[in-house]
């Protein structure tokens, strides 16, 4: 009798044991993957119709573009776009090996925030009366950016800087009443000796 009680008990702990593992989430056990700000330095053949299928790749991947620069370089034939995206590791690394699929992409590199230099321009039209000038020009003047315009209604702002910087000037202005706002996206290059371009050669 007492061999078949601990049977018993055997089969019941065993098929326990079988309902936890079927009844586990999928995602139980794995560490929660961190979704982060990448930003990535591509040179391209500078040909038409190259950013639309840049950018045609990430919609057809449903891979989300917070913002996409573009330019000329050094080297007339090559442009160079520096795209940041917001997603996990996972995501990023089948985005770049997307990108270098592409038959127009000949250098691909993440830009680091320890090694790079990355700025965005940005301009601003603000509602500008008057007598609202002066505190105005004193958060322009502790953001270091510029007048390029000036009428009797309005104010245009261009300011340099990383993303942080121009955020926090736009957030200050806000109450003056802000017009329009245009941002040209990050813009990013490594420093020291490090150059994009060393993996063309």
């Amino acid at each position: 009798m007492r061999e078949s009680n601990s049977f018993s008990l055997t089969l019941e702990r065993f098929f326990h044991i079988i309902m936890e593992y079927i009844l586990k989430p999928a995602h139980a056990g794995r560490k929660e993957l961190i979704v982060a700000k990448h930003t990535l330095s591509v040179l391209v053949n500078n040909h038409m119709g190259v950013l639309s299928r840049v950018s045609g790749l990430f919609s057809r991947r449903g891979f989300s573009i917070e913002s996409l620069s573009s330019g000329t370089t050094e080297n007339k034939k090559v442009a160079r776009m520096t795209i940041v995206v917001d997603c996990d590791t996972i995501e990023f690394n089948q985005i770049k090996n997307q990108l270098a699929k592409l038959m127009d992409v000949v250098a691909i590199e993440e830009a680091k925030d320890d090694d790079s230099v990355m700025r965005e321009l940005a301009l601003i039209k603000i509602d500008c009366q008057s007598e609202k000038r002066s505190q105005i020009m004193e958060i322009v003047n502790i953001f270091r950016a510029h007048v390029v315009d000036v009428t009797n209604s309005s104010m245009i702002l261009e300011i340099t800087g990383d993303k942080s910087k121009v955020s926090a000037l736009i957030s200050m202005l806000d109450e003056f009443g802000i017009k329009e706002v245009i941002r040209t996206g990050v813009t990013a290059i490594a420093r020291g000796e490090s150059e994009l371009k060393n993996a063309l050669e």
